[in-house]
């Protein structure tokens, strides 16, 4: 390994970064990115609550159902890939806020569609910018967010989820509470995503580059020092910028194993947690056949806005003391405990009380562990010129996982109910936190460090500096 110094410009950028404290412009990022996670969660979810509204519309098959509610998963999978990729090779700048475009056509477009293919097609669409959103609000958030807080703010704007999960089956109740026709129902709660991506749109669009992305990747120092001391006010900044240096490339197989960790857990997770949150009135369905649409979206509401919110916020607020690595094995451990409680003791229903205490519990550790503790993770393990790239792979595989979970839970609940297809979801849970034994602890350690793109960039300095002194001898 060489011992020339990394670049000390690029270095002081993130050091400026990495030790400000919580600040107005931290918070102005957060809502940034936020605001569009609680777009892409409103979207996902809400689908399935349109779905049991369309069914009896449509005379929609089973396989129908499927193919709806997966295809923005199956677009979300690829718009990881494509936009992480784009992010890390020409800035996260250059397409910040497409994303958000992408999903108001979607949602715009699904609101009038007039069949199930059309509504596929704009599903689709959606499903693209809400893939692109996910490495891009999670990199931005973690490269502009301090070393101390980091965990923290990641979570925060990850947590905005919790919001948006919730708004989509609230809104249902409302609306068939107050009479609205099934017909217009589903389709305002589809085009009603348009609304806050819209309205976050200008605000991506004046956000500057990621100073650690610039200093660090394209080499445009100045760039990056003008643009850091004014997003933050002068809060953070360096003197003596000049010239361009050296760009990092560390290349991604030399994180392979962290990528299998974080792509492997999150592709569990989101098997467990999809096919739970969308097929939600499905359980419901399955433990009381009783009750209504109306009376099983309320239902679901109140279990995710007593269990999961407060995982959401208890995530955040510990993710930087307990640490993520642990806190994601706590919460697989703990809904593996839930669901195979469900799951071997069938008689847990006869009581719908202890079943709600139960299942609620497993959205608790699903939020307060993997389902936030994975997307701060991949924002965090990477080098700065992959880490929109292994945030995006690591995305696009959960979303596989979502996508066999919205397909694989009502194929096992029709053919061995409700419990064996909670014995699955324990079975991904165990799979998840083998998975994350893989990678390492990032709290209170720097993204460079953590990384160890400083090392990468020595190795980047050193032959071209070597070169130079030769051509200088010469």
């Amino acid at each position: 390994m060489s011992q020339v110094t990394a670049d000390p410009v690029a270095q002081g950028i993130s050091e400026a970064l990495n030790e400000v404290k919580f600040s107005r412009f931290h918070f102005r990022a957060i809502v940034t990115a936020g605001m569009g996670f609680f777009t892409s969660a409103y979207d996902l979810c809400v689908i399935g609550t349109a779905a049991a509204l369309i069914d009896p519309i449509w005379h929609l098959q089973a396989a129908d159902t499927s193919l709806l509610v997966a295809a923005s998963l199956a677009a979300t999978f690829v718009g990881a890939f494509v936009f992480g990729r784009l992010a890390d090779v020409i800035g996260r700048k250059s397409i910040y806020g497409i994303e958000a475009i992408l999903m108001s056509i979607g949602a715009i477009g699904s609101a009038f569609c007039p069949s199930l293919i059309w509504l596929v097609v704009f599903r689709v669409i959606m499903g693209f910018g809400i893939g692109g959103d996910y490495p891009l609000s999670a990199v931005i958030m973690s490269e502009y967010a301090n070393r101390k807080d980091r965990g923290k703010m990641v979570g925060m704007v990850f947590s905005c989820q919790a919001l948006g999960f919730l708004a989509g089956p609230l809104l249902a109740v409302l609306l068939l509470a107050a009479g609205v026709g099934h017909d217009l129902a589903w389709r305002i709660l589809l085009g009603a995503g348009a609304i806050p991506s819209l309205a976050v749109i200008l605000l991506r669009r004046t956000m500057p580059e990621s100073p650690r992305w610039q200093a660090r990747v394209s080499g445009n120092k100045y760039g990056a020092a003008a643009d850091m001391a004014q997003y933050t006010r002068g809060l953070a900044s360096v003197t003596h910028v000049n010239g361009r240096d050296p760009r990092i490339n560390a290349p991604l197989s030399k994180y392979a194993v962290t990528l299998i960790g974080t792509a492997g857990a999150w592709f569990a997770l989101d098997y467990a947690f999809y096919g739970n949150s969308v097929c939600m009135p499905l359980i419901m369905k399955g433990i009381d056949p009783t009750a209504d649409l109306l009376a099983n979206l309320a239902w679901g509401a109140v279990i995710f806005g007593a269990f999961a919110v407060p995982g959401y916020i208890g995530a955040f607020m510990f993710a930087d003391k307990i640490g993520r690595k642990r806190l994601q094995i706590l919460g697989f451990i703990m809904m593996a405990v839930s669901f195979g409680a469900i799951g071997l003791f069938p008689q847990v229903a006869s009581s719908f009380g202890l079943f709600v205490v139960l299942f609620g519990l497993s959205f608790f550790f699903t939020q307060f562990g993997p389902n936030v503790t994975t997307f701060i993770l991949a924002a965090e393990l990477f080098p700065v010129n992959q880490r929109t790239t292994g945030h995006g792979i690591s995305a696009g595989i959960g979303k596989v996982g979502a996508c066999l979970g919205v397909f694989a839970f009502p194929w096992l609940n029709a053919q061995l109910g409700v419990y064996h297809a909670l014995l699955f979801a324990a079975g991904f849970a165990v799979l998840g936190m083998l998975l994350t034994l893989l990678i390492k602890e990032p709290a209170g350690k720097s993204l460079e460090h953590i990384s160890g793109e400083d090392e990468a960039m020595q190795d980047t300095i050193a032959p071209i500096k070597s070169r130079r002194a030769s051509s200088m001898a010469a």
